[in-house]
């Protein structure tokens, strides 16, 4: 387990997005539940969006267009330094990402990945080269190089803001989902950053990077649908133009999670995917932070 850097902390409630900036959305609108429900705003595409001064949690939405990904950024506002983390960042990104960082005057204390991709290299080690000081997270299962291994219960803290990551192997065999507290002073709803374990109505393939069907079914029905139905899920990619799902939704109308587990392995079994395109270059590199040749500083 982790040591240091890691704590459960505090954080004042959120208030309610206005109803009027969900409509600048560049994606498709959610559902009507997601209209009642979000606690803060969203930037998504380089949409712009700010939030009440009174909250805690500054939370931003990015994509590359590339291999569809999303990365995010959290940050505690109400901390002197302002302490920030990124999850999933995109080598390509990876200046856009510390430009608003700058514009935003943040500091970044974690690079965090879900897993080892397969579809992009990660921006992780490009981050470390360019912030001194920032730390690379990864899980320990993942068996990729980090300066911090996470495991099952472990907590990444931000001022007083906290990321729990739960073990959700299937999709690779070092899946984690990383999920707010469940504090009433930590974000509400709450916020579960899938990586490839959900999708929107989806799930991520099973079938390289020792993945597992059996695996993912259970990983997904223990550690995510047993959160609160509210629950915020945000995914690692979206192809389809959605940003945002709940547990409730994905537990209703995934198409592929819904099923019983041997229909969902049946299914799985069957998709009949191409290659990876990247896989045989983003691997390789993601397996070392990012980078081919690694830093000193990269454990």
């Amino acid at each position: 387990m982790v040591m240091t850097h890691f704590s459960r902390l505090r954080q004042l409630p959120l208030l309610l997005q206005p109803k009027s900036l969900i409509s600048q959305s560049r994606f498709l609108r959610p559902p009507p539940l997601l209209l009642k429900t979000p606690t803060f705003l969203r930037s998504v595409m380089g949409s712009s969006s700010s939030l009440s001064s009174s909250s805690k949690l500054l939370f931003r939405q990015l994509f590359e267009k590339e291999s569809s990904t999303f990365t995010y950024l959290l940050a505690d506002v109400s901390h002197p330094d302002k302490p920030a983390l990124l999850i999933d960042p995109v080598d390509k990104t990876v200046d856009r990402d510390l430009k608003l960082i700058n514009e935003l005057g943040l500091k970044l204390i974690y690079a965090m990945n879900t897993h080892v991709h397969a579809d992009h290299v990660t921006g992780t080690g490009l981050l470390k080269t360019k912030l001194p000081g920032v730390k690379s997270v990864i899980s320990k299962a993942s068996g990729s190089k980090a300066d911090m291994f996470l495991e099952h219960g472990d907590k990444v803290s931000i001022g007083d803001i906290y990321l729990e990551a739960r073990s959700t192997p299937g999709h690779t065999a070092g899946c984690v989902t990383y999920v707010t507290g469940e504090e009433a002073d930590q974000p509400q709803p709450r916020m579960a950053f899938t990586g490839d374990a959900v999708l929107i109505r989806g799930c991520g393939r099973t079938d390289f990077q020792g993945g597992s069907s059996d695996q993912l079914y259970e990983s997904v029905h223990s550690q995510i649908f047993t959160l609160p139905k509210d629950t915020l899920i945000y995914p690692a990619h979206d192809y389809k133009g959605f940003e945002v799902s709940t547990v409730g939704e994905e537990m209703q109308h995934n198409t592929r999670l819904t099923k019983d587990k041997e229909t969902f392995k049946s299914i799985m079994s069957n998709l009949n995917l191409a290659y990876p395109k990247m896989i045989d270059v983003a691997v390789p590199a993601n397996m070392v932070c990012g980078l081919q040749d690694v830093p000193s500083q990269v454990n």
